[in-house]
């Protein structure tokens, strides 16, 4: 008995050894890809699982996310919105069938897209009906949202959750200042919301700036205690919840 008594406590002992601490995820995103063949080939050979956002009008979109797709990167669609402008850019005035053409023909600029995020957009995020529209277009294409969160006022997420489209948002933009110390606090402020809330979605952009700390930072990332994730990774790690500072309750706020 006494024999059973020690195996039972060193089975439980190694069990409780053998736990995994708990996981802390990030995705990163680059956006603004397709501009420049030098920047976009650079951020190509960042380490992990980086998601390149390609604007459709860009002189590189086509070829790069052909290029990006053939290198194992997920490819999403960067798509111009108000107060972006442009062939393809959605504005709150612009019919709802024009704005179906303009994706349409966005999506077809860039290949490969298993998702789109909206450039700028904080007008057009706000819009609910075009928003509810796209979210169920997107459905039907088997395409996920990201929303970049451009605005408190978006409602992108909240109708992509409430028809139940896969969908992530933004947690940290990482080069609103575009200096390598600034840079590198806004990372440090993703490692550190990833270990507390779980997770953590990065958004950056091709700069040089950027580009220089991802390539220092990214291998020790592991050593922090976090581990890079691809999108729809994110996406089932969350399974379509609202993060603290985006709702309540794992709920959008903006419903």
């Amino acid at each position: 008995m006494r024999y059973l008594l020690c195996l039972l406590v060193c089975l439980l002992a190694g069990a409780t050894q053998a736990a995994p601490a708990n996981k802390a995820y990030m995705s990163i995103i680059i956006d603004d890809l397709g501009q420049s063949s030098e920047r976009d080939t650079r951020t190509l050979a960042l380490p992990g699982p980086v998601t390149m956002a390609v604007m459709p009008d860009t002189p590189h979109a086509t070829a790069f996310a052909r290029q990006a797709h053939k290198a194992g990167k997920t490819v999403i669609l960067h798509m111009p919105m108000d107060p972006a402008t442009g062939p393809y850019a959605w504005h709150p005035e612009v019919a709802l069938t024009e704005l179906a053409r303009r994706l349409d023909a966005a999506l077809a600029k860039v290949p490969y897209a298993a998702g789109i995020n909206n450039h700028m957009g904080s007008r057009m995020t706000a819009q609910r009906q075009p928003m509810a529209w796209l979210m169920g277009e997107l459905q039907q294409r088997h395409l996920f949202f990201v929303d970049s969160r451009t605005s408190a006022a978006t409602v992108a997420a909240a109708e992509a959750q409430r028809i139940g489209l896969a969908n992530v948002s933004r947690d940290v933009f990482l080069d609103d200042v575009r200096t390598t110390e600034a840079i590198t606090a806004q990372l440090q402020e993703g490692v550190a919301l990833a270990r507390r809330q779980g997770s953590a979605v990065l958004i950056g952009h091709p700069y040089p700036q950027t580009l220089a700390v991802l390539e220092r930072e990214m291998p020790r990332l592991r050593s922090q205690g976090i581990e890079l994730i691809t999108l729809q990774q994110m996406i089932g790690e969350r399974s379509n919840q609202a993060m603290p500072a985006h709702g309540r309750h794992g709920r959008y706020s903006n419903r």
